[in-house]
């Protein structure tokens, strides 16, 4: 495996070749085995200590970017993302991260709580308020621990924004307008966190800066002005990047699938339906220049905690909501299960700690993030959380990595009329070791299967193949072990 996250290589190309096994069958065993992982005992807690303790802890996401979309993984061709690239170069690039729900409010949810979609049940975008006692922020679990906390940039998480008792957060410098047409929202985000990290204080601080773009592909797509500010005329398309090698709707896709797209591409939101392939590939030229825009910013904050003498003492996380499609099998934006939908960055440095290089560890952004920075912060997680630490993924190289298999859940609501009707569809996803099953709710052909390893563009649909029937008894089964603890409601559709 390679070591070095600066080499740019498709990710998909690298996944072990390792059988496929079962875990627990109730919840109670599955947060036994996740309490057995996410305990660092105290010698192994003193051993990763570093000088000063406790550290600081920085996180900054972005909006709909691809875990791919850094030219420290596919090379400075037509993408070039300075400051993501030196983040990556000293901290450990989990490969194989995928968010909780490929959209905004659902995943955003599940990372403050550390609680998945389906339990908090935001599963769509749109306003909503969690129980603060039952759902407890990350802004609140590190405030108990003395941090002073603050948060920065796009809000869209499911506390109100005036209430301190509720999400934990100290300092507020946040936009709740769902439009968010500040122009200098980014901008504005960078110079506020900044300020924030030149300020001398006496306890250690969790910072969160959440930035929008490259979101604004959405308005790019829509030809509408972009509330980011403005990016050029695209070039003619021989100048611009090539087609997604997967640009082609997935062979024998599930049924709602193709209902799907032809839905969505009814939808003013998702005007797509007519691009050719000169557009889509305008398309992805606009969508790496709002990356490299979101990167400027990024640079910002990263340069405050440097010039702040913060770095030694810093936990940073770098990570997004979910990524976009790009016109991969024709989609545009996020929702569907697709790597370039689902698959996230998720970069954790912490300087004599945390080890550089590269995981191919399974990881659920929405449920790992709250009891990793606790893990590494040394600090207690709350008892329902429903993820893992991956403490020892981050700190050693041979880890073994505990899990089997990780679940993502979507909720597909935001189409358009097709034939009189609107359809809507929910899916689950099992993404193993080498494999990605997912099931839909509704259809006559309801599951996909793909082999990532022969297929990383997810171009054939093996869940019909008899020479592939016991690995997809097998995911069935993962599925139905997984619904089991978290998921009970949801209609076990086979075939």
């Amino acid at each position: 495996m390679n070591e070095n996250p600066l080499i740019s290589e498709h990710p998909a190309s690298q996944q072990n070749q390792e059988s496929v096994t079962s875990i627990q069958s109730s919840r109670r065993r599955f947060l036994r085995a996740a309490a057995a992982v996410a305990v660092v005992s105290a010698t192994d807690r003193l051993r990763a200590a570093p000088t000063l303790y406790p550290p600081n802890v920085l996180i900054l996401t972005t909006d709909q970017q691809f875990a791919d979309a850094m030219s420290c993984r596919i090379g400075s061709l037509f993408l070039h993302t300075p400051n993501m690239d030196r983040l990556a170069a000293r901290s450990v690039v989990f490969r194989r991260a995928y968010s909780a729900n490929p959209l905004c409010m659902p995943s955003r949810a599940s990372m403050v709580t550390g609680r998945y979609p389906v339990t908090t049940g935001i599963e769509t975008n749109g306003r909503a308020t969690l129980d603060a006692a039952r759902f407890p922020s990350l802004g609140t679990v590190f405030a108990r621990q003395g941090y002073a906390t603050a948060y920065f940039g796009k809000w869209h998480l499911p506390y109100p924004i005036q209430a301190k008792d509720a999400h934990g957060f100290d300092e507020m410098h946040a936009d709740e307008v769902f439009t968010n047409h500040d122009r200098n929202l980014d901008t504005r985000t960078a110079a506020e966190a900044a300020q924030f990290l030149a300020t001398k204080r006496s306890r250690p601080f969790l910072a969160w800066v959440s930035f929008l773009n490259p979101h604004n592909i959405c308005e790019w797509a829509r030809g509408e002005s972009l509330p980011q500010g403005p990016i050029g005329p695209a070039p003619a398309a021989v100048a611009c990047p090539p087609l997604r090698a997967n640009h082609e709707p997935q062979n024998n896709e599930p049924d709602i699938m193709t209902l799907m797209r032809r839905s969505y591409q009814k939808n003013p939101m998702f005007p797509v339906g007519n691009f050719d392939d000169a557009k889509w590939r305008q398309y992805q030229w606009a969508y790496y220049r709002l990356i490299e825009k979101v990167d400027t910013q990024v640079g910002v904050v990263l340069q405050a905690l440097h010039d702040n003498h913060l770095e030694e003492n810093t936990i940073v996380v770098f990570a997004a909501d979910h990524g976009d499609c790009q016109g991969a099998h024709r989609w545009n934006q996020k929702t569907v299960f697709y790597e370039e939908s689902a698959r996230v960055p998720f970069l954790v440095s912490y300087p004599g700690v945390v080890r550089i290089g590269v995981s191919d560890h399974l990881v659920n952004t929405g449920i790992d993030l709250m009891p990793t920075l606790c893990s590494l912060a040394g600090i207690e997680r709350p008892v329902d959380g429903d993820g893992i630490s991956l403490m020892k993924a981050a700190t050693r190289a041979s880890a073994r990595d505990p899990r089997t298999y990780i679940v993502a859940s979507n909720d597909m609501d935001q189409g358009g009329s097709v034939d009189g009707t609107v359809p809507h569809a929910k899916g689950r996803m099992v993404r193993s070791k080498r494999h990605k099953y997912c099931v839909y709710d509704r259809g006559e052909h309801r599951e996909s299967l793909v082999d990532l390893e022969n297929d990383p563009g997810e171009m054939v649909n093996l869940a019909g193949d008899p020479k592939h029937h016991k690995i997809l008894q097998q995911h069935r089964q993962m599925l139905a072990e997984w619904c089991a603890a978290f998921d009970t409601k949801w209609p076990q559709a086979n075939g």
